[in-house]
């Protein structure tokens, strides 16, 4: 199944397609800024503004340590370490995004602040308690076995750390026409409903401080 998944994101040669794209628009591809790069590397809706949002929630201090599960592109890991002065460390099944993250960063100069690993979200390669925060953008979706991923989570947050998400859930409407953005079939679309999605993280250890439904913004910014 995470052959799959992974399949679904990996294009082949996503770093030069957007390298190229950024020198046709005649950005200095030697040194990017996060917003050169903001139009490109969040890949969740409502892009920027979701991550300015979510971050004004998670309210990082400059130095803490974050970990970003399925951190695509890296642009919401680079936000948080430019912005809010964080060390972020972000961790993603499919191998593509993980080196372009890695090359688009380096050539932000944030290398020193943000770093990537490949791997899965249900077996995170860190020790307990290794973060004081955790981050997650649009990425359930596409995890059947969220009882493991939420603890998993838990495991490696240091005791009160906190987890922001931003998810998609399952509506009144029933299943998607597929293909969507996540899936190209039900094989690998693993939606829950937000009282569901609660009830699960509530089950892992998590108290619910904040809960938002950005239902309503993410069809109008779409």
């Amino acid at each position: 199944m995470s052959s799959e998944v992974a399949g679904h994101y990996s294009r082949g040669g996503l770093a030069e397609g957007i390298l190229a794209a950024l020198t046709e628009a005649g950005k200095d591809i030697d040194s990017l800024s996060i917003d050169d790069l903001a139009p490109v590397d969040e890949l969740h809706s409502r892009r920027r503004l979701a991550t300015e949002e979510l971050a004004r929630m998670l309210a990082p201090k400059p130095g803490e340590s974050v970990l970003d599960i399925g951190s695509g592109l890296g642009g919401p890991a680079r936000y948080l370490a430019k912005v809010w002065g964080c060390r972020v460390t972000g961790i993603d099944l499919t191998a593509e995004f993980v080196a372009t993250a890695i090359e688009l960063t380096r050539r932000t100069g944030l290398s020193d602040r943000v770093d990537f690993k490949q791997g899965s979200a249900l077996d995170l390669p860190f020790d307990d308690e290794s973060f004081d925060l955790a981050w997650s953008q649009n990425v359930v979706m596409n995890i059947a076995e969220r009882e493991r991923y939420y603890a998993e989570i838990h495991r490696v947050l240091k005791p009160g750390g906190w987890l922001a998400i931003q998810d998609v859930t399952q509506g009144p409407g029933g299943e998607p026409t597929y293909p969507v953005i996540w899936a190209d079939t039900p094989a690998t679309s693993f939606l829950r409903t937000a009282e569901e999605t609660r009830t699960l993280l509530e089950e892992a250890g998590f108290n619910i401080l904040l809960w938002e439904d950005k239902t309503a913004s993410a069809i109008a910014e779409a």
